[in-house]
């Protein structure tokens, strides 16, 4: 049997039916705490008005409780990932674990604007730390094939619902408690975690612990702070004010700076053997245009439905469990049955054009569509989609790294999907805000007009959407390699050129 253990360094090992059992207890664990840190990037948005009549902030300052974290998550994943190869996998998701519970309760408790803002950033910080930690805990415990899949299809399905579970939890929370409890909800999950975390996980620190990269971590957390800052900046200012492209341009150069740095550093913070691999990058590019294509269904159709068809909270988070479904079901069935069969060059392709076509699908909604016939299908399409790419990319992406940089690989995942995340969400809101401006250009502001505005600027975020998804399609398919991706039983994870 492979090690349980998840660090290089492996204390007395448990009999192999022991060790066996012991392995998917630690992907329960990994796979809550995930949860917590993917629920959290959508569950406060519905709460936020509530949250606004609460503590009196204005709308202006509403979207920083969102910028908050993304700033801090975004920002500090590469080194949240390099901490967890030097210091311990374990160590830091313990740390991660109670920082995010404790930064949830700040949040919750909050007495004003600025106290909920710091909370959101702690979040985003331990999140930092959380996040990279798991998805490295998961890589380096499951190493055969067949259980690598199965972990994996389990994880990624999570990774890719856990924004639909947010929603309808804080619906549900907002509705029957209060906002607060979508931050105070964090303490439960982070209980079960720390516990299972501490009981199940092996200590100890990795045996090859490289060395930190100061100058990289100082470069590629000032430049992605500038890329995710920049493009928050877009949905307030226009794309012309020094506040958006000045930080995207500062972003940018920096982190040209730290690829440049990578190549020089004698322990590089990202070693490039890292992103080289044909379908590791491609994997990469798939997580990072998944996210971007995200936002069209979890943002505008939030919008749509309780704007547009006057969904109360809970009933358009329940709106989406359909989609969550067929993303799971996908889930499985292409980590364990597609993947091993045919490789990812078919797979992941099919992936983006089935979410491509149902963004289109929702272009079509009106102001009396209903769920059953014209919401629902286009939600099952796009589920199935989602499915067939994030798992498949989450496992290859991070495939034959070996030990020592199977944190900063991590974090590099979490990454691309935080950067396309901001990225998706910036672009699609400006261009949703023009066109609801260019089509109210010359007509009467009647409420009837307004409706067709805002309708149409969700299609206008749909249509884009589905651009994300069909350029992701070309890339995959021209990027992976063809064949099945093969793994030796019992071998090293080993970095393949």
């Amino acid at each position: 049997m492979t090690q349980t253990a998840v660090d290089a360094q492996v204390d007395t090992a448990p009999g192999p039916d022991h060790a066996h059992a012991r392995r998917w207890w630690v992907l329960a664990v990994i796979g809550l705490a995930q949860l917590m840190v993917v629920l959290d990037a959508t569950i406060v948005n519905i709460a936020l008005p509530s949250a606004q009549r609460d503590l009196g902030f204005s709308n202006a300052d509403r979207q920083w409780i969102v910028t908050a974290y993304s700033l801090a998550f975004g920002s500090l994943l590469l080194l949240g990932g390099r901490l967890a190869d030097l210091i311990g996998r374990k160590v830091v998701f313990l740390v991660g674990v109670v920082g995010f519970a404790a930064a949830s309760a700040l949040g919750g408790a909050a007495g004003n604007f600025e106290i909920l803002v710091t909370g959101r950033a702690l979040q985003g910080l331990f999140g930092a730390l959380l996040a990279p930690a798991a998805l490295s805990l998961l890589n380096t415990t499951f190493t055969e094939a067949r259980e690598r899949a199965k972990a994996f299809a389990i994880y990624g399905a999570i990774a890719g619902a856990g924004g639909g579970i947010g929603l309808l939890l804080g619906g549900l929370l907002t509705e029957h408690a209060s906002w607060r409890w979508t931050l105070y909800v964090n303490l439960g999950f982070a209980v079960l975690a720390f516990a299972g975390g501490l009981v199940l996980l092996t200590a100890g620190r990795p045996a090859n612990r490289p060395k930190l990269d100061l100058p990289g971590t100082v470069l590629v957390s000032a430049g992605l702070f500038g890329l995710v800052y920049g493009f928050s900046n877009a949905e307030t200012h226009h794309w012309s004010s020094p506040q958006t492209w000045g930080f995207l341009v500062a972003g940018g150069l920096l982190l040209a700076v730290f690829a440049w740095w990578q190549t020089r550093a004698a322990h590089p913070l990202l070693p490039l053997r890292v992103l080289l691999d044909r379908n590791r990058g491609a994997s990469f590019l798939a997580l990072a245009i998944s996210g971007a294509g995200m936002f069209g269904v979890f943002l505008f159709l939030t919008y749509y439905l309780q704007a547009s068809l006057h969904y109360s909270p809970v009933s358009t988070g329940l709106a989406f469990l359909p989609m969550v479904g067929a993303l799971m079901v996908t889930a499985q069935l292409s980590t364990t049955l597609l993947i091993p069969r045919l490789g990812p060059k078919p797979v992941v392709p099919l992936g983006m054009g089935l979410a491509a076509a149902g963004m289109t699908w929702l272009t079509a909604l009106g102001l009396h569509s209903g769920y059953a016939a014209d919401v629902l299908p286009a939600l099952l399409v796009t589920g199935f989609g989602l499915g067939l790419v994030m798992p498949p990319a989450m496992s290859l992406a991070t495939d034959r790294i070996s030990p020592e940089d199977a944190g900063v690989a991590s974090a590099a995942v979490n990454t691309m999907q935080q950067i396309g995340g901001s990225i998706g969400t910036a672009l699609l809101n400006t261009l949703a805000a023009s066109a609801a401006t260019n089509y109210l250009t010359g007509r009467r502001p009647t409420p009837d007009v307004l409706a067709q505005a805002q309708l149409h600027s969700y299609s206008t975020a749909y249509w884009w959407s589905a651009g994300f998804f069909t350029v992701g399609l070309l890339l995959t398919a021209l990027l992976y390699r063809r064949g099945r991706v093969t793994q030796e039983a019992g071998a090293p994870v080993a970095v393949h050129m």
